[in-house]
């Protein structure tokens, strides 16, 4: 064997027992052990649950704020068609958006997945006392209609996994 070769040898070598090394350190001084666990959230801040639910799973209340009559139980009966559980409609009080959705801690990943069905343009309403996993639908002024399945998936994949909302911390995944 060339001295050469033997030369590239021992190179190769010690730069292939400096990466273990780096490996090694890496792994044992990791300090995101708990990352995305509620360990190390602060007292008294509520658990969101960033479970993306399936559609027949969500919860929802549709809420008229617009001049248009009936347009709450014609949203209800399409979120219907598409497997949502609507709970209850009604009218609500003016709103100069295309929607807000209102939910608790339990709603975070079934507000992230009726976010997508008005293209992310609904006003986010995260109240952190809210004990149910049902989420307000309340429709507003520039409403026109809901996405279809494709700008829905488009959506989804744009606005990424659900984010735990400020003032919370995620939940810790179910066990299976």
């Amino acid at each position: 064997m060339s001295f050469a070769r033997v030369r590239a040898l021992v190179v190769v070598g010690l730069l292939a027992v400096i990466a273990v090394v780096f490996v090694v350190v890496a792994v044992v001084r990791d300090s995101q052990g708990n990352a995305g666990t509620a360990a190390g959230c602060p007292e008294g801040w509520p658990l969101a649950d960033l479970t993306l639910r399936e559609r027949k799973d969500v919860k929802i209340n549709v809420f008229n704020a617009t001049d248009q009559p009936g347009l709450a139980h014609t949203v209800a009966d399409e979120f219907s068609n598409r497997q949502f559980q609507v709970k209850k409609t009604g009218n609500e009080k003016k709103v100069d958006s295309v929607a807000v959705l209102r939910f608790g801690p339990k709603g975070v990943g079934s507000a992230h997945l009726l976010q997508a069905y008005f293209l992310n343009n609904a006003v986010p309403g995260y109240d952190p006392k809210r004990t149910d996993d049902t989420v307000d639908v309340v429709l507003g002024n520039r409403f026109q209609q809901l996405a279809t399945t494709t700008e829905v998936n488009q959506s989804l994949g744009d606005s990424g996994p659900p984010v735990a909302p400020p003032g919370s911390c995620p939940s810790p995944p179910a066990k299976k």
